[in-house]
Order: C-alpha cells, then sequence, then structure tokens
C-alpha cells in the first residue's frame, strides 16, 4: 500500500502523531511513501532536518515535493535568490520520480517565488510530466505528487484560487496516457474526486483527485482531526484520521 502524507508543517509538529505513524508503519506493510508538500512551518533549516530524521526513520521508501511553506516567507533576499536552498539540501530536486513494485510516482513543483500560495505549472512542466507517463510501465499505477490541489469544490474558496492555471489543461494531456491519480495537501482537508467527471477528460479511467489533511501538525481547519491517506495496490483509496484517545491513527468510515 501507498501512505499519502501531507502537511507535516514540522516547528508545529505534534509528537503523539509523529509516533502514530511510526506504530503505522510497523503495523502495515508500506510500499512507499508520498509527501504532498508543507515539509516544514518556515522553511528553516532545523525543520527540514527534523522532516528528513523522521522520514528517514522510518525505512520505507518515500517521494515528496515542496509546499508554499517550504520557500522562505519572511526572508525576501532568500526567497527571491534561493527560495529552494533548504529544501535541496536536505531533499535534492524539487521533482523526482521513483518506482516501487506497484506504483509509479511523479513529483510536480507547483510553487513560485512570487507566489504565497497559489500554485503554479508551466507548459515545459507539461510536456515534461507526459513524457514520463509515456514512458511508465503501464502495469502500475501512476501517480502524480503536487502540492496545491487541481479540483476544489466551491466550499473551500481558498482551494479554488489556489488551483493552478493551467490545471485542466494538463490533465487533459496526462490522462490520456494512464494518470491514475494527484495526490494534494495544502487545503488541510481530506477529499476524493474523479476528475474525469468533473472536467469531462473522456477517459475510460477514473482520474482521482486525492486530498490529505495534516498529518503531523497542529495547525488544523475547522476542527478537521490529523489525517492521512492510503492507497491499496488496487486502487482503493482509504481514509485515517488521529484518535486522541487511543492515541493512534484508525480507519474512518
Amino acid at each position: 500500500m501507498l501512505l499519502h502524507l501531507s502537511d507535516l508543517h514540522f516547528g508545529t509538529e505534534q509528537p503523539e502523531c509523529l509516533t502514530a505513524i511510526e506504530l503505522f508503519c510497523q503495523q502495515h506493510e508500506i510500499e512507499v511513501i508520498a509527501v504532498s508538500g508543507d515539509l516544514t512551518q518556515r522553511a528553516r533549516l532545523l525543520q527540514f532536518l527534523r522532516c528528513k530524521k523522521f522520514l528517514e526513520g522510518l525505512k520505507i521508501p518515500y517521494l515528496v515535493v515542496p509546499g508554499n511553506h517550504d520557500i522562505p516567507l519572511y526572508h525576501v533576499w532568500h526567497r527571491i535568490m534561493s527560495p529552494f536552498a533548504g529544501y535541496n539540501a536536505f531533499f535534492g530536486e524539487a521533482e523526482g520520480v521513483l518506482e516501487t513494485e506497484h506504483y509509479y510516482l511523479i513529483g510536480v513543483n507547483s510553487i513560485r517565488r512570487r507566489h504565497h500560495t497559489k500554485g503554479h505549472i508551466s507548459l515545459e512542466q507539461i510536456q515534461y510530466i507526459d513524457e514520463i507517463l509515456k514512458r511508465a510501465p503501464a502495469d502500475k499505477l501512476k501517480i502524480i505528487v503536487v502540492h496545491q490541489p487541481f479540483y476544489a469544490s466551491a466550499q473551500h474558496p481558498h482551494g479554488l484560487k489556489d488551483c493552478p492555471v493551467l490545471g485542466k489543461m494538463a490533465l487533459q494531456i496526462w490522462s490520456k496516457n494512464g494518470l491514475f491519480a494527484l495526490l494534494h495537501g495544502h487545503l488541510h482537508q481530506t477529499a476524493v474526486y474523479d476528475l474525469n467527471q468533473i472536467y469531462h477528460l473522456h477517459q475510460q479511467h477514473p482520474v482521482l483527485e486525492i486530498h490529505a489533511g495534516t498529518s503531523t501538525s497542529f495547525r488544523l481547519r475547522r476542527d478537521h482531526p490529523n489525517s492521512f491517506n492510503v492507497l491499496t495496490k488496487e486502487g482503493r483509496v482509504e481514509h485515517y484520521v488521529f484518535d486522541r484517545i487511543q492515541r493512534q491513527f484508525i480507519l474512518s468510515h
């Protein structure tokens, strides 16, 4: 199974959630971990270091992408001249590919130094990712990991304005080459949509938009609990929430 974490926000993390995730990984057969951005609260080196140590300690292959909190906010010079210096120092390039037995993960960087929250993708990124999808094995779930959502319901106006401008165009192209799902964070709320139906992509298969809540931070929205998603090798999405009494993540029904 694939474990989908997001919005860890190290610097505001809750130790009991970190411990519960470690326990979950010990008790389940996790094949790979995807982290859809906001690894840190303020892109500080110590926060990146603590996040890196946590993920490495799980001893499971993982792919991460940056979120808008992973570039400096108040240090304007660093934001302009080297926005991803901290991220790159600990996690390498912002767009990577990770292939496992059942999954093919592609990281997409939707963060731009000129914008605080709004997602952006370029025509070059659309073409580059499409070429990767074409080469990806047909027998594996092809999944894109990107911080901002490509769709948000009208109930989330903040999410609507942060969707990448070229998102629909990207989906129309990527879906032709077997894209199964996109994994997002940013909104701190869980949701699953079929973009094939919403955007009329004219594909015979679903294209899932999977939103994750914040997995470890106390920066919760609208009283939503800490949570994460699991994507099985059959393509089923499961949602787990943190139970403060049991101090563990439990399957939400």
